[in-house]
């Protein structure tokens, strides 16, 4: 797998994953919705620890910088 996620796209998706989790585990977002936030932090946590999104390579998206040759 080639790394397609950049340093701040990482950053900003282990910040909305603490806020799915705290929105959920402090019953503010109860329920099925609270339970796919809990799930969806998950995915961006893992997505975030491996620098890689599956769903950016049908559009081509890439937010690494590009490395000097």
């Amino acid at each position: 797998m080639k790394k397609n996620m950049g340093t701040t796209d990482r950053i900003i998706r282990v910040i909305v994953a603490i806020v799915f989790v705290v929105l959920y585990f402090t019953e503010i977002i109860p329920g099925t919705f609270g339970l796919v936030l809990a799930i969806l932090a998950a995915v961006f946590v893992l997505t975030s620890l491996i620098s890689f999104c599956p769903i950016y390579l049908p559009f081509g998206l890439n937010t690494c910088k590009k490395e000097n040759k």
